[in-house]
């Protein structure tokens, strides 16, 4: 069982991905993601993963199993990894972590970015089919999405928020610091 589950919130673009990657290379830490789940159902259906095929297939498995039914699924997931510390990235609801947040060695990460700087981020990594096109008028729509309009919620919530508006060296640097706190020494 790990020694450390990290939850990761933020709005879309605001930098997850880069801190699940650093904590995975940096400090050894195994990786979920909830929309990695919902994604393996699209490719097995042959759904093209775009951003609203993924908020579909989010509110069906809800509505149908309940609201916490991926939070019981990723906790399943992480508390059988073998790595001291797993991230789990992508929470976006507060029933995401009504199965994570009572866990003593449960942190919770808001990662916060100004909206413009996120859909330029978003522009240009072009993650999800429809990104690479989106005009702003379209991120500001979907920033009105279901699955997206709980995000600040639950950002209130964090044991930590960390700000990522800066270089990368910043954010990375505010990474680490916050690990340190947690007594956690990069492994490589």
């Amino acid at each position: 069982m790990p020694k450390l589950i990290i939850g990761l919130v933020g709005q879309a673009g605001c930098g997850k991905g880069t801190a699940a990657d650093l904590l995975r290379e940096k400090y050894g830490a195994g990786y979920i993601r909830f929309s990695g789940i919902l994604g393996i159902v699209l490719e097995t259906l042959g759904i093209e993963k775009s951003r609203v095929n993924f908020v579909k297939l989010s509110n069906g498995l809800r509505d149908t199993y309940g609201e916490d039914a991926l939070s019981y699924a990723v906790e399943k997931i992480a508390l059988s990894a073998p790595e001291d510390i797993v991230v789990i990235d992508g929470i976006r609801r507060p029933d995401d972590i009504v199965a994570l947040e009572p866990l003593p060695h449960f942190k919770l990460l808001s990662i916060e970015v100004p909206a413009e700087i996120r859909f330029e981020r978003m522009k240009k990594r072009g993650e999800k089919a429809t990104e690479s096109q989106m005009s702003w008028e379209q991120f500001q729509t979907e920033e009105h999405f279901p699955t997206e309009i709980t995000i600040p919620a639950v950002m209130k919530r964090a044991w930590k928020a960390i700000p990522n508006a800066g270089s990368r060296e910043e954010f990375e640097s505010a990474m680490h610091t916050a690990m340190s706190e947690l007594g956690f020494k990069p492994t490589k």
